[in-house]
């Protein structure tokens, strides 16, 4: 059987040679026969040229380059689309996806497993304000979304060809890979690991906040909850003011002494005001999005590649 790695790279030189010399015999021993994807967003360093470098001593090593930097999510996505596994392994090169699972994740998938997810523990290497952040994110993402999304999971997985055939049949333009996988289902089970520091190089996201963006997604494109809290905060701040009016008339018709002037003002104009912006900015989010995929632009664009057929393979 075959075994394909997906691995999405960008300015990742420094990575490249020691994530190869872990991943390679390791895989020799583990599957009958195994292809390496690197899906390259065009990079300023020379990471396709490492590549080429390592591909010309294994022909299993394979490059995808696209025409423009379109972002880890739809690189992902290319590889996945010019794979050809009985099962896929996406995974990042830096070693904080450790190969050292791809072995137990091979054998849950003979198990019968079509989705294998690798669970963190520990996180390594990142700061406690970027734990927090993915800890709160993906228990609101779970809390709202219409499919459950394991928390400490990142794009790190195995999936069997009837799972990614699936997930190249959806039309979503996001690349939201964790929600799409959910979304597909099928059966699935979590292998806990603790996830190192980098290897090499410095993460390509921003180092305390992640992508804010891919979370972003994982609220908006898979519920539409934040709608339904935006018109509940309208309705509450409506009923708020009903009270306050109220409030108001009883204490000045039993002659009440209060103050009334600016303060008060300001202080309801600028939260009326927010709650506004709020709701106009959570529906631009949807718009936003609607917008991406009506216009029904290629995910992806490949310049060019180097030991994969010309044409994509489809479901």
């Amino acid at each position: 059987m075959l075994i394909s790695i997906v691995v999405p790279v960008y300015r990742e030189e420094g990575s490249i040679p020691e994530f190869l010399r872990h991943l390679c015999p390791l895989l020799a021993t583990v599957a009958e026969d195994y292809e390496i994807i690197f899906a390259l967003d065009p990079s300023p360093d020379r990471t396709e040229a490492v590549i080429l470098e390592h591909r010309a001593q294994n022909e299993r090593i394979k490059l995808l380059s696209l025409s423009r930097r379109f972002g880890q999510p739809m690189a992902t996505l290319a590889g996945l689309q010019y794979s050809s596994g009985d099962a896929v392994i996406v995974m990042d090169v830096d070693l904080q996806d450790p190969p050292e699972l791809i072995g137990p994740m091979i054998a849950k998938w003979r198990e019968g497993y079509d989705v294998v997810l690798p669970q963190r523990r520990q996180r390594g290497g990142e700061p406690w304000i970027k734990k927090l952040i993915a800890a709160v994110g993906y228990r609101v993402i779970n809390k709202i979304a219409d499919v459950g999304i394991p928390a400490n999971t990142g794009d790190f997985r195995l999936m069997s060809r009837r799972v990614v055939d699936e997930i190249l049949r959806l039309k979503e333009s996001h690349g939201f890979l964790r929600g799409m996988v959910a979304l597909v289902g099928f059966r699935q089970c979590l292998i806990p690991f603790d996830r190192p520091a980098r290897f090499a190089g410095r993460t390509n996201y921003n180092r305390f906040l992640g992508s804010l963006r891919i979370g972003f997604n994982g609220v908006f494109c898979f519920s539409t909850y934040a709608l339904s809290l935006s018109t509940l905060l309208g309705f509450t701040i409506a009923g708020a003011s009903f009270l306050l009016a109220g409030a108001y008339l009883v204490m000045k018709l039993q002659g009440f002494p209060f103050p009334l002037g600016n303060p008060t003002t300001v202080i309801l104009v600028l939260f009326l005001g927010g709650i506004q912006l709020i709701s106009v900015g959570i529906l631009g989010e949807y718009i936003g999005r609607i917008y991406e995929e009506v216009r029904q632009r290629p995910k992806f664009i490949v310049d060019h590649a180097a030991g994969l057929p010309g044409e994509p393979r489809c479901p």
